[in-house]
This record gives C-alpha cells, structure tokens and sequence, in this order.
C-alpha cells in the first residue's frame, strides 16, 4: 500500500549542499532528497558502504513552511593533507547556511518500509542533523507521521510547522516531466558519493487551516 512519510526539518540553522565543493559550502534553498535519506540513514543504522536503492527509490517532496535566511560562516582547518600527501597546509573554507527555516519532507513509497524508517527517527540509532553535523534539528524528526495519502496530497494536508509562516507554502515535488532539475538523486552507497539528476516541479499552495504544531500543548517551539 503506498503511503507518505512526513518529516519535519527544523533547527537555527540547516545545510543541504548540491554542488559544495572544497572551500565553498553552499546550500540550497531547500532540503536535498541525498540529505533527507542520509538522515534516515543514521536513524536506521546503516553504513555509508550498505546499500540504499530501497530508500533511493522513493519518491521525494519538500514543503517550505518558513523561507530560511542564507548566513555565511568561515570555518578554519589546520594541518589538512595536501594532494601531494607530504605537505600540510591550513585551510579557511566558506560556509552557507540557512537560518530559521522550517520544512516538511515527505518520502512515498511502501507503507512497511515507511513505518521502519519513522519508527528508527523516533529512536535514532545514531544522531540525525540537518545536512551538517553542526546542525541539529530543534524538533525531533521522528515526530512527523504515516500517512496513506499520496506525496502533494499529504504535504498539501499536515499542519503548519509554525505560527510565523509564510502566507503560502512552497512544493517541490519529485516529478518525472518536471520542468527542473536537481542533481541530489543517490546511485550508489554513500561512501561513493555518486549522484544523478532527477525532475521536479514547484508550485504554491495555501497554508492549511490548522494549528501549528509548535503551538499545539507542549509542543515544541520553533
């Protein structure tokens, strides 16, 4: 039976790098589907040599409930191995991140396989971060739900992750005639850091009429 994962994705900063290489760490404007499914990944304990065509496989959606701001950092490394591997230099790399954003990934495909991966967000085997080790989500990851509705329809329906939103939220569906490109699709482990393209449209869509959850009792702030 197909079904929909719903993730929430929030934290002071996150870090979904496309196209990061050496001194330059960008990010993109919205989560990467290699960054989601490496979360589930540390969640469900498996290696970065173990296979992941079950979770490649998937389909991939992200709803942005708050626009994050870009902020830059500078990050100094010192004695890193030169290509030569005799000399030894220091290193200022410059990284990009995005502030105070709040996102819904969704992931559709089989409801068991779904259902394992909820239940290991909700006891990570190993910590689950927002794209970067340094960033570590503010809301659990594994509070989000199954749900047997299809990726847009899900997205569209879940409440709202905050109060202070954006009067409209933004889809990014994983659609094969998709009019975009993103080049995050997972064609091998990831210790061979192989990755394909991959369609998707986006579109705008009303922001449900429901609470938010961080402001449901004792739910969790923003």
């Amino acid at each position: 039976m197909t079904a929909t994962l719903l993730i929430p994705l929030m934290g002071p900063l996150q870090a979904w790098g496309l196209d990061s290489r050496f001194e330059l760490r960008q990010t993109a404007a919205e989560p990467s589907k290699s960054g989601v499914i490496g979360l589930c990944c540390a969640a469900l304990g498996r290696d970065r040599r173990e296979a992941i065509d079950d979770l490649a496989s998937l389909l991939f959606g992200v709803r942005v409930d708050r626009e994050g701001r870009l902020t830059r950092d500078f990050h100094t490394a010192r004695d890193v191995i030169g290509a030569s591997g005799s000399d030894r230099r220091t290193v200022v790399s410059t990284r990009w991140y995005l502030a105070d954003a709040a996102f819904l990934a969704g992931l559709q495909g089989p409801r068991p396989l779904l259902e394992a991966i909820h239940a290991a967000l909700q006891n990570p085997h190993w910590p689950t971060h927002l794209g970067r080790r340094s960033c570590p989500p503010t809301l659990p990851p594994g509070s989000g739900s199954v749900e047997p509705l299809h990726l847009e329809e899900a997205l569209r329906q879940a409440q709202p992750l905050s109060s202070h939103h954006d009067h409209q939220f933004r889809l990014v569906l994983e659609d094969p005639l998709g009019p975009q490109a993103r080049s995050d699709q997972p064609l091998a482990p990831f210790s061979e850091r192989r990755f394909g393209m991959r369609r998707v449209r986006s579109l705008t869509v009303p922001v449900p009429l429901t609470p938010a959850v961080s402001d449901a009792p004792g739910g969790p702030k923003p």
